[in-house]
């Protein structure tokens, strides 16, 4: 189990639009990533709109954030185009990275699959933050997840 102070696992992947992703070129930056078990779900399209909503602050504090789900990079894309998220998907088809950071494992009755956690890394690349999971500060509260993150950050919404 990932905790709070463990260094940020790296991970080579591509975004939804093709464009190669490293987790170790965002050193000196704080960064979140945020696992969800599917797109147009009502949860994980509420939990994308409440960090769109707010996108402009963590932007505007230059800490990108990236979503991370399993399934195709045309489905991240018709995800993000219908509810105009600004931000990119990563790929995690084979679902190595949920596994990587815990966030693979299983869902109630629904079996295996991708749970809602977010990781928060700080700037030395170590994880300063977790929602949702065993060791979370709480859990995600999907409609008020950008806020969840603002204020451990300290941001004004």
């Amino acid at each position: 189990m990932l905790e709070v102070g463990d260094e940020a696992p790296d991970f080579e992947t591509e975004d939804d639009t093709g464009k190669k992703f490293k987790l170790s070129d965002f050193k000196g930056q704080k960064l979140v990533l945020y696992f969800y078990p599917k797109d147009f779900t009502p949860g994980c399209t509420a939990e994308a709109c409440s960090i769109r909503d707010s996108y402009q602050l963590f932007e505007g504090s230059g800490i990108p954030i990236f979503g991370i789900s399993g399934g195709s990079a045309g489905l991240h894309r018709k995800f993000r185009e219908k509810y105009e998220l600004p931000f990119n998907i990563l790929m995690d088809e084979d679902l190595s990275i949920a596994r990587l950071y815990d966030a693979y494992s299983r869902l109630d009755i629904l079996g295996m699959g991708v749970k809602r956690i977010t990781y928060l890394v700080g700037e030395d690349g170590k994880i300063e933050a977790i929602f949702g999971g065993s060791e979370g500060l709480e859990k995600v509260k999907s409609s008020q997840h950008a806020d969840q993150i603002a204020n451990y950050w300290g941001l004004k919404l």
